[in-house]
């Protein structure tokens, strides 16, 4: 059996242990699982989304957040409107609203022009001006018992190179020196593009990265350049996964630790996604962790997109240490939770059970569950409908060296759905490849094939799938037979 192993677009195409195409699939340890299709979860906002986020009381009920350029919004679930919370925002260029829960409080920065807004879970109907004279940021986030921000402006304008945090366990004090309040500039790595919290703080720069440990008084954190040799210029590539961060630096994709950056996508997909990405439309990618299926994602705008919006994922399985990637035109990536459905929440979804947009059992509608989605067309999305449709395609072998030969049939090794196989053939390394037609299975389990050459690839596409009934749920390698013909 020819497995479906590592997709390898970085390396040469013949006697590739890996496969050379992995479309609408998530790497797995010995083939590659199914994606979900993007299924629609609320009504539109007035425009595209720069913000989600999902916040739990301490009855663990959740409250949906989102925002676009000029309005935050709260999710109703009775009737999947997004119900606006406050107005008169200009979010512009690469800004985005970045949300942090502290305690019962829901903070929310929107960049240099907006000032941090709070919102009391379970008491407030609308965002609030944070009080204690904090500064406008374009980062935020929760480190230890403290409120962190980055790239601010405190007044006079931008320093993008300085964090400031509030007083211990008060996120309403910010004067400098009252309660561990304080701030630090990192001046020689260019401007601060993320911001990670947690036990200690992690500042992702253009030319650097930086951690900030907490050592009290009188230094309170002591920041240290841990990483110099590069940096991470793209704000919406940064993510993570309990200590580990993923992010995209000039050359390639890394998982920083904590001390050290390693490469993850070095001598396999860097330079498939520095030709595929458009850079000029940077500030729209976005990534996110889905720890149930174990990958991180990055949203991104293709050369090959026609709108200028984001229209590919590259995928990462950090178990597995494989790649992927998917045609899913997702804006915004982000993960959250589902606030739960009644049934009379799921008659505003859809007059039907047939016509609902995921199988009644989907996590969609249960309250409190995680879900990976975003948004796109305004809305927002869950990865939770019916299978992609999706296609694996081996790297180039003989079936002897130096001969030509015919493949007859092929044997798919698969779990649900409907497959499709196609023979490529060339004679030569430098022809294009010659794909045959598409073929079914037969009753007995094979696909017949007449195709001739050189050298020879298999394609298996698989059906998207119309009902949970034809779902595909995994797909493994397969078998070819065939006939050397001799040398030519």
């Amino acid at each position: 059996m020819i497995n479906f192993g590592e997709w390898l677009p970085d390396q040469p195409d013949l006697n590739l242990n890996g496969v050379t195409v992995a479309t609408n699939v998530i790497p797995a340890a010995a083939g590659y699982r199914s994606i979900p299709s993007f299924v629609q979860v609320s009504n539109a906002a007035d425009s595209a989304l720069l913000g989600l986020f999902a916040a739990k009381d301490n009855s663990a009920n959740v409250t949906l957040f989102a925002g676009d350029a000029a309005k935050l919004y709260k999710f109703d679930v009775s009737n999947s409107n997004l119900v606006s919370t406050n107005t008169g925002f200009t979010l512009t260029g690469s800004e985005k609203w970045r949300f942090v829960q502290f305690g019962t409080s829901v903070i929310v920065a929107g960049g240099v022009g907006e000032n941090l807004l709070e919102f009391t879970i379970g008491t407030d109907s609308a965002f609030g001006a944070l009080s204690g004279s904090p500064p406008k940021a374009d980062f935020i986030a929760v480190v230890r018992d403290q409120v962190w921000t980055a790239n601010i402006d405190e007044g006079s304008g931008r320093v993008p190179f300085r964090t400031r945090w509030s007083a211990i366990n008060d996120a309403t004090s910010w004067t400098v020196g009252t309660n561990q309040a304080d701030f630090q500039d990192i001046p020689d790595a260019g401007a601060i593009t993320g911001l990670v919290g947690g036990e200690y703080a992690t500042i992702l720069l253009e030319r650097g990265i930086a951690r900030a440990s907490y050592v009290g008084s009188p230094l309170i954190y002591q920041i240290d350049r841990v990483e110099t040799s590069r940096g991470c210029p793209f704000s919406g590539s940064v993510t993570n996964i309990g200590n580990t961060i993923f992010y995209l630096s000039d050359d390639g994709f890394y998982a920083f630790d904590g001390t050290r950056s390693v490469p993850i996508g070095a001598e396999k997909v860097n330079k498939f996604f520095f030709n595929d990405f458009n850079a000029a439309k940077a500030d729209a990618m976005s990534c996110a962790v889905d720890p149930t299926q174990q990958i991180v994602a990055w949203s991104y705008v293709s050369n090959s997109s026609t709108d200028g919006k984001a229209d590919r994922l590259i995928i990462y399985n950090y178990s597995t240490q494989k790649w992927s990637y998917a045609e899913v035109n997702a804006e915004l990536i982000a993960p959250f939770f589902t606030a739960g459905y009644t049934l009379d929440a799921l008659d505003n979804l859809a007059s039907t059970l047939e016509g609902l947009p995921a199988p009644l059992d989907s996590n969609l509608y249960k309250g409190g569950a995680f879900l990976f989605g975003g948004a796109k067309d305004n809305k927002i999305f869950a990865f939770t409908g019916n299978p992609l449709a999706a296609t694996i395609e081996t790297g180039e072998f003989f079936l002897q060296q130096g001969k030509h030969a015919v493949i007859n049939r092929s044997v798919p090794y698969f779990r649900g759905g409907s497959v499709t196989m196609q023979i490529g053939t060339r004679d030569r390394q430098d022809s294009v490849v010659d794909f045959s037609d598409a073929n079914s299975l037969t009753d007995e389990g094979f696909v017949q094939h007449r195709a001739q050459g050189r050298f020879h690839r298999v394609r298996m596409n698989i059906a998207n799938a119309t009902s949970p009934v034809s779902n595909w749920e995994f797909a493994q390698g397969v078998d070819v037979e065939g006939q050397v013909l001799g040398r030519r």
